[in-house]
């Protein structure tokens, strides 16, 4: 049996293959849209000319996209633990935090709690919903017990049980006497943000919420959260909580010990080798919000992602502004010079290197070879904020010189700005000339001043720094 189709003949054992193969495209065509649908999407994240990059935006610079970070929040910064700002966009301008609120409880929770404090969960912390830790009513728990509840699965019913056991603890006289105990660590927290240099922040409760019975005027900006970030990461409590992720606390429940199992809701965790912190958050005014930190060998940065457009994509935008500034900054050692003597440093005989050789004024040929004070110094430059240059000057040498004696100074600058300075010392003694020779100097001198022949030996630089970005001018 065939089926005709036009002029072609179908065998019906051909036609069901057919329309097996075209069945698997469509299965297969539906579970690519599916996976589509689902996968993380990146198409928002861009580079904007307003950016702005260690103070001066993209377009000023000239900068090419590949040498920025392409993120999609709508507010971001990067910092660094020294307070170095690497990137911006609308650093300043008022956002919603959500539960980034927590950090700074965090901090006035442990500014302000008693030694042994135990924090009670109340009927109204324990039902305040949204984000919980599980709490019930009458649990009872340590500080730590508290402090992970509140960060790690970001407990709003810790969040209050925090603010309103501390909060008691801090009305101590008859003025505060009556007042919310809530409102008064509230305004703690206000007072610690205002302290740590925050300049547009205002804290309405303790937990980030911020609709409904909540509303108001809970807000912040990206750049001062990074303050906050980095005030949190100078206290070892909040650094082991939020680089630890999912943990387990014991309560007291209905008289007993009870675990309470605690799900870290920061995925940067597994997704970053270098993250270390610190807390998610996400209501409908805030849209998805990240405070992150990251350490890699021992250079610390903070970034704050505000109003991403999902959940995933705060990660994404935190893990690509991390991995952007690693790429960028760098170790440079302060000698570049293959020139080395032995002296004696630090009461050991070692090499060291030898930047240049200073003019002795006594002599009309002589130099006393120079290192730096600190022959293995090296800074961390970030290179696109262009080549790092020197400028050596060296001391009018008179007498003798003696080993480890200042005979000079170098600075460094990069765009213009002074990132390194080290004396420079004589790695070898040099005497100073005897009557003799002091006359022999005389007599030559005056015969040179009569033919024009040089009397003194220049002074010679033998550091050259290397170029660590072609497209960046020390202009700046």
């Amino acid at each position: 049996m065939v089926c005709i189709t036009g002029t072609k003949r179908i065998h019906r054992a051909q036609l069901a293959s057919l329309v097996r193969n075209f069945a698997c495209i469509l299965v297969i065509a539906a579970v690519c849209a599916l996976f589509t649908c689902l996968a993380p999407n990146p198409a928002f994240a861009e580079v904007k000319k307003a950016d702005v990059i260690c103070g001066i935006s993209v377009e000023q610079r000239g900068s090419s996209v590949a040498e920025c970070p392409s993120i999609d929040a709508t507010y971001a910064v990067l910092m660094g633990q020294d307070g170095t700002v690497y990137f911006e966009r609308d650093a300043q301008a008022p956002s919603q935090i959500a539960s980034i609120t927590k950090v700074m409880t965090a901090i006035v929770a442990l500014d302000n709690a008693r030694e042994g404090t135990q924090i009670t969960v109340s009927e109204s912390a324990a039902a305040i919903g949204e984000s919980s830790a599980n709490l019930q009513a009458g649990d009872v728990m340590d500080l730590d017990a508290a402090l992970k509840a509140l960060l790690v699965p970001s407990g709003n019913d810790a969040a209050q049980a925090l603010a309103e056991t501390i909060g008691t603890q801090m009305i101590e006289d008859d003025s505060t006497r009556g007042i919310d105990p809530v409102v008064v660590f509230v305004q703690a927290m206000n007072d610690k943000a205002a302290e740590i240099g925050c300049v547009d922040t205002t804290y309405t409760n303790p937990h980030g919420l911020d609709d409904g019975e909540w509303a108001g005027s809970l807000h912040s900006t990206a750049l001062d959260q990074a303050k906050v970030a980095q005030c949190a990461m100078g206290y070892e409590q909040i650094r082991t909580i939020v680089a630890g992720g999912s943990t387990t606390i014991k309560v007291q429940r209905d008289g007993k010990a009870t675990d309470v199992d605690l799900e870290t809701t920061d995925e940067l965790l597994e997704m970053y080798e270098y993250t270390i912190g610190v807390k998610t958050g996400v209501t409908d005014l805030a849209g998805p919000s990240f405070m992150g930190a990251a350490n890699k060998d021992g250079l610390e940065l903070y970034s704050i992602v505000l109003g991403s457009t999902d959940e995933y994509q705060r990660f994404a935008d935190t893990k690509t502004l991390f991995t952007w500034a690693y790429d960028h900054v760098h170790d440079l050692a302060l000698a570049q010079t293959d020139e080395v003597a032995t002296m004696t440093f630090d009461g050991t005989e070692r090499e060291v290197p030898v930047i240049g050789e200073a003019s002795l004024a006594e002599w009309t040929d002589k130099t006393v070879k120079a290192t730096l004070a600190q022959p293995d110094a090296t800074i961390s430059v970030f290179d696109l904020e262009g080549n790092v240059s020197q400028a050596v000057t060296f001391d009018d040498l008179y007498g003798t010189v003696h080993e480890g004696d200042k005979v000079g100074s170098i600075v460094y600058k990069q765009r213009n700005m002074v990132v390194a300075e080290q004396d420079l010392l004589a790695c070898e003694t040099v005497e100073a000339p005897n009557p003799i020779e002091t006359i022999q100097i005389a007599w030559t001198r005056f015969t040179s001043g009569l033919t024009g022949a040089q009397t003194q030996a220049d002074s010679i630089v033998y550091n050259v720094m290397p170029i660590i970005n072609n497209n960046v001018s020390n202009a700046a």
